[in-house]
């Protein structure tokens, strides 16, 4: 037990508490120091004192006297709360959960603890934990309303609607005083019980308790959608209609109104006269509405579509819309419309043609020019020189319009061109220099040109001038996902593995930070009441890695790590100077270490630069030595040296893999990527459940045939030195292809079948050098690749890689006849 303490040493604890509450840690250290003077076995005092080491960053040194604190006093809840607390700052929550439920064993009344230990559960989607921890708050504390709301939620995420219904029914029952209709807590509270009762599938109640209860709820949008989607759930389909015009009559231009009025008003699907007239009797209404012109477009076919395309498109041209074609394109999947609209365009275009009076012809033309070099150059309807044709007109008819100069570098993009595309894109930028996304946009195209020192700059004309680390670091803190990625992608492309896992583990870090993010709002929201969008919060959490960006990040990171694999093979197999080209070897080595060693220090003397003008223009600013949070944040490998100098690059691959497969096992690139790092890894099964997600996704994929065939060949040499029990279920699993197979023949059959595509015939070549076949035979079917008839400017730059990667002298041939069927590609340069 711990020696208690005198009045004076008391005051001075309780000192310690709010110096560590107020961020004055300095302070705090030095009040613990002095009771730890007469006190030094206090283990209260000494966890205090471990928690105020860990915002300062000493954290093996908090740890340890944490451990320590416990140990002289195992019964203090103090002791266990800090304990829980320091495993949470360090991001380990079982742990920590652990922690808190013995502190509240011994201290149960303390809310702050349960507050602790709940905000954990519901951070682990631990719903029972919740609901236990919900309840006993709401013992302890009935007469607050978060008490109540907060039980509910609980029993809701946890499936429970019928106990968070009723929970929330019974304290609204216990209301001595109905709140006042101005109460924004409570008309969420009611809104929020309304939408449990929905989710259980009792509609009739919900309209119930919507009309009486939520009559008069501030949220009148939100009363009004959900008693039109009651109605048409329950079958009271004309008063539906009466509630979706309603909606209509707020805001015509909500698209999602006019399916529900099309679907309650008993139309039959090919009745598509009754359909048109309800969107024309609100474009009539609403003449400034768009949706009522634009959509019935999704529908109608023949000369009906053809009539209506030219009234819509007659409409927004005259008004000079740019954003027309990406309203429409999404119709070109269907042949005969994209047909028609292309027609329509080239009819008003010719009409104008013949009145160019007034102002708002010359701005129809414009407009009409515009859209037709963005059908030319979309990938359903493309025709590359016109679209150049069409862009340049458009060009000469405004050369300051920024929308026509960044068509023109997209279509130097689809060209194969990134250093024209750059360039075009920098002329758009320059047009408009106070517009953050043709800044971003033209930032992104110098990224894909390769232009790292460029992009940074263009970048830099929106970030803060005085930030420390110049603007990749004002980057870093606004979670500028979309540069990273481009930066850490172009990185790889150049052979900079290091700086490009750099960027990638740092957008796998953003990821991380969204996920703990939550923990501001557990309390937040629920004292604020705002508990429906709390649910959609937790719930749109639960899905974010299964954003895009992830997969891609995930996947560039596993690619940059097989690299890095790959050279390691190398050089174990050939040595550092081996016979062949050793001397040279070593001297590409030497070269590569002093230029990362020069720019090592670049960095370093940038950053001490841009620190010196930062605490010049601020000189109250604390320097890097006197702030800990600025220690905190420097980065001791800003190159990513020691991320591209570990010596098991499939292991670090493998973090990235697994939330990959877990969050996108709908992306075959995923699963094919995947498959590499666990076939080199020889995790056959795990390889096999890869590829057969892959075939599931796409039977044919080139990609997957390709896995399929090196991992039967592998198997062939490996299966005996299995396990008994993995070489059975390989064997009960593997079906796509048997193990007395021919292998070589089956890839011939493949090829022979997809002989008009280019990528499957270029996959097949990938397996005949995967079986064995000479390398120097195989790299002149790469170059035949080029006489294929449909063969596109994409599948071109594939063999290329595959050339460069084998280093073959073919490359140079190959080049040579691309160049000259792409003469306006610059990549075979």
């Amino acid at each position: 037990m711990p020696q208690p303490l005198s009045s004076r040493e008391g005051n001075l604890f309780r000192q310690v508490v709010r110096n560590y509450e107020d961020k004055q840690y300095k302070r705090g250290l030095k009040a613990a120091e002095q009771i730890l003077k007469k006190n030094a076995k206090h283990g209260d005092t000494m966890a205090m004192k471990a928690l105020i080491l860990n915002a300062q960053g000493k954290t093996e040194e908090a740890f340890a006297l944490g451990k320590e604190a416990l140990t002289v006093d195992m019964k203090s809840h103090i002791c266990w709360h800090v304990y829980g607390l320091l495993y949470r700052t360090n991001k380990n929550f079982e742990e920590a959960i652990k922690a808190y439920r013995f502190a509240l064993r011994l201290e149960p009344e303390s809310p702050q603890i349960q507050r602790d230990l709940a905000v954990l559960q519901i951070q682990m989607r631990d719903y029972q934990g919740y609901v236990q921890s919900r309840l006993a708050m709401l013992q302890a504390r009935p007469a607050l309303r978060q008490s109540w709301t907060g039980l509910a939620i609980a029993h809701h995420l946890a499936g429970n609607l019928a106990d968070a219904d009723q929970i929330l029914k019974t304290f609204e029952e216990t209301l001595k005083a109905q709140p006042s209709k101005t109460d924004l807590e409570h008309s969420e509270m009611l809104m929020y019980h309304n939408t449990i009762i929905a989710e259980s599938g009792d509609y009739q109640k919900a309209l119930d308790h919507l009309q009486t209860s939520c009559k008069h709820n501030l949220d009148r949008l939100a009363y009004l959608e959900a008693r039109a989607s009651y109605l048409a759930q329950l079958g009271k389909k004309e008063e539906a209609a009466q509630a979706y015009r309603a909606l209509l009559d707020r805001n015509p231009d909500h698209t999602e109104y006019y399916d529900a009025l099309v679907e309650v008003s008993d139309i039959p699907k090919g009745d598509l006269v009754k359909r048109k007239a309800i969107y024309d009797e609100y474009a009539t209404k609403y003449p400034r509405c768009d949706a009522a012109r634009r959509l019935p477009l999704d529908f109608l076919t023949g000369a009906e579509f053809k009539t209506a395309a030219k009234s819509y498109l007659t409409f927004v041209l005259d008004k000079g819309i740019p954003s027309t074609f990406a309203n429409l394109k999404h119709l070109y999947s269907d042949d005969s419309k994209k047909t028609a609209l292309r027609e329509v365009v080239e009819e008003y275009l010719s009409a104008n043609a013949k009145d160019e009076t007034n102002a708002d012809s010359s701005r129809g033309k414009g407009a009409a020019i515009y859209y037709l070099a963005q059908h030319y150059s979309y990938y359903r309807s493309r025709d590359l020189p016109k679209a150049m044709e069409y862009v340049d007109q458009a060009i000469k008819e405004d050369p300051n319009d920024v929308n026509f100069a960044m068509t023109k570098a997209r279509i130097w993009k689809y060209y194969a061109n990134p250093q024209k595309a750059s360039e075009a894109m920098e002329h758009a930028r320059g047009l408009d220099t106070k517009d953050r996304y043709i800044n971003t946009k033209a930032a992104k195209y110098q990224l894909r040109n390769n232009e790292l020192d460029n992009a940074l700059k263009t970048m830099g004309m929106f970030t803060k001038a005085d930030t420390p680390g110049g603007p990749l670091a004002d980057l870093l803190d606004m979670q500028s996902v979309w540069f990273l990625t481009e930066d850490g992608e172009a990185n790889e492309r150049l052979g900079n593995l290091g700086v490009a896992l750099k960027r990638f583990h740092a957008v796998f870090n953003i990821f991380d930070i969204w996920q703990e993010d939550q923990f501001d709002f557990h309390g937040f929201s629920l004292r604020k009441g705002m508990l429906r969008s709390y649910i959609d919060m937790v719930r749109w959490e639960d899905h974010l890695r299964d954003h895009p960006f992830y997969t891609r990040v995930a996947i560039g990171a596993t690619n940059a790590y097989l690299q890095i694999h790959e050279q390691q093979s190398a050089k174990a197999t050939n040595g550092v100077n081996g016979a062949n080209g050793g001397d040279t070897n070593g001297e590409d080595a030497l070269e590569k270490k002093k230029a990362a060693k020069k720019a090592k220090k670049d960095a370093q003397r940038l950053e001490r630069e841009a620190a010196d003008k930062a605490a010049k223009q601020d000189p109250n600013k604390k320097s890097a030595k006197q702030d800990p949070e600025a220690l905190k944040k420097k980065d001791d490998d800003p190159l990513g040296a020691k991320l591209a100098a570990t010596t098991e690059p499939l292991a670090e691959a493998m973090k990235f893999v697994l939330p990959m497969l877990q969050c996108s096992p709908q992306s075959i690139q995923a699963q094919t990527t995947a498959f590499e790092v666990l076939i080199l890894r020889k995790k056959y099964i795990l390889a096999l459940r890869c590829l057969k997600a892959a075939l599931s996704l796409d039977a044919e994929d080139p990609k997957a045939h390709e896995q399929a065939i090196r991992l039967r060949h592998a198997l062939n040499t490996d299966l005996a030195s299995l396990a008994p029990k993995v070489a059975e279920v390989i064997n009960a699993e593997f079906t796509e292809i048997s193990s007395s197979a021919d292998l070589a023949k089956l890839n011939q059959e493949y090829r022979e079948k997809h002989k008009a595509s280019p990528q499957h015939v270029l996959s097949s070549i990938r397996v005949r050098k995967a079986l064995g076949e000479d390398r120097a035979s195989l790299a002149k079917d790469v170059v035949a690749l080029l006489q294929i008839q449909d063969i596109k400017v994409e599948d071109a730059q594939l063999a290329q890689q595959v050339l460069k990667s084998w280093q073959s002298g073919e490359l140079e041939a190959f080049n040579k006849a691309a160049g000259q069927k792409w003469p306006e590609s610059s990549v075979f340069a």
